[in-house]
């Protein structure tokens, strides 16, 4: 039944005082493998430009710079997340199950936030609000 899903890639922080997200990407993916591999990809994708190879491209003097022991390290994260098997089923179980499915990492100044969830649940969701039915009472 669910074999639809939104994804999307946001980034969010502070600007101007105020705590604002920034769209990096959405997916309509019309399976759940690709639903998976697209999260996987965009969280390496953004893990790569937080931490780029130093050794795979001419950088600039002084574009990379060394932190703080107790930053947090979201390429890392984002890393362990993709070749995480487990990590990778409990998202499928989520999608399939129509219930969303949110993964976020986060820096001093930025947290990266992967969603995902069934365009077949958010429909349901649609219709059962527009008709009055109570949420969770069993229309999936």
């Amino acid at each position: 039944m669910h074999d639809e899903f939104l994804c999307q890639l946001t980034a969010y922080g502070v600007c101007g005082g105020q705590w604002v997200g920034v769209p990096l990407g959405t997916y309509r993916a019309p399976t759940l493998p690709l639903a998976l591999w697209w999260l996987r990809d965009r969280a390496l994708w953004i893990a790569e430009r937080l931490d780029p190879d130093p050794e795979g491209a001419p950088f600039p003097a002084g574009a990379l710079a060394p932190v703080a022991a107790d930053t947090p390290d979201v390429p890392t994260a984002l890393r362990a997340w993709c070749g995480d098997p487990a990590q990778q089923d409990a998202v499928a179980v989520e999608l399939t199950g129509g219930r969303l499915m949110r993964f976020a990492a986060q820096d001093d100044t930025t947290e990266y936030e992967l969603m995902a969830e069934s365009v077949d649940a958010l429909r349901m969701q649609r219709m059962a609000s527009r008709f009055g039915v109570p949420a969770g009472a069993g229309l999936w």
